[in-house]
């Protein structure tokens, strides 16, 4: 078995099982809330894990009574004194800009990750925590999870992913409802919606769920996994036409004639030993 050690941060913990990363936002006294520190480590965690091979598939998961209360309030105070510090208009715009930039690519390193990123949702989930899992593959939620696009209720509009990923994997009229009124919706309209795959009543069987389906998506060929995240998340954004062009072209040169060959000769139950 791997003995893989990952990184270590101050906002996130990571363990490996077996093959399979588990994330966990690690501010529990904070509710998670994302200071400064958490976007950067986000970033550098899922750069981490794309490029690491015995990580075959991540979980993204909360320490303590919640997943993620969102953006960290003392970061707008931060903004606003080095926004003061730019004495001219149009430079103090320039920087803003490239600031919210930087932050959506914080949290597009997972969407980017060639690994497949299941989040495990309980307690609140809320403004930036429905950003981080909306750029995840895979949502699934304790039956007690509240969330809310809360942005519009701090006067902002949301800017880091929410309103450009949602409307790809929920009707764009919920999308709005939630996104213009910023009322809390619970675990069970989540799932109606389609922002989370299926409930569980605890969440000790969320995480016993949510591992359960992570190792077996381990199990399975590295290679071709990668490549199905890869089309489905090129499909989202491209004609059929040129996603199947695009398929053909995958296939025709990063199909591995071993691992299929061991997935077929493999005994009913077995799992092969693929290579990372």
């Amino acid at each position: 078995m791997n003995t893989i050690e990952p990184p270590v941060y101050t906002t996130l913990a990571l363990r490996m099982e077996q093959h399979v990363l588990w994330v966990a936002l690690n501010r529990p006294d904070k509710a998670n809330a994302m200071n400064e520190p958490m976007w950067e480590e986000l970033q550098a965690c899922f750069e981490w894990a794309d490029g690491e091979p015995c990580v075959r598939v991540v979980v993204l998961c909360g320490e303590g009574k919640n997943f993620c209360a969102g953006i960290d309030l003392g970061m707008f105070a931060g903004l606003a004194t080095h926004m003061e510090s730019i004495p001219e208009a149009s430079r103090r715009i320039e920087w803003f800009r490239r600031r919210i930039k930087q932050l959506q690519g914080n949290l597009t390193a997972i969407e980017q990750c060639r690994k497949p990123v299941i989040a495990a949702v309980h307690g609140n989930c809320i403004g930036g925590g429905i950003d981080m899992i909306s750029a995840c593959d895979m949502r699934f939620s304790s039956a007690a999870a509240v969330y809310s696009i809360k942005e519009i209720d701090i006067g902002i509009v949301a800017d880091v992913g929410t309103l450009q990923r949602l409307p790809k994997l929920m009707a764009p009229g919920i999308v709005s409802e939630l996104a213009l009124s910023g009322r809390y919706f619970d675990a069970s309209e989540a799932e109606r919606f389609g922002l989370v795959n299926r409930l569980y009543n605890s969440y000790e069987e969320l995480i016993e769920g949510v591992s359960e389906l992570a190792q077996m998506i381990a199990r399975k060929s590295p290679l071709a996994v990668r490549g199905t995240k890869e089309m489905i998340r090129y499909s989202r954004d491209h004609s059929v036409d040129d996603a199947l062009n695009y398929v053909a072209t995958w296939n025709a040169g990063m199909l591995s004639q071993e691992d299929a060959l061991l997935a077929m000769s493999a005994a009913a139950g077995e799992a092969p030993d693929f290579k990372d």
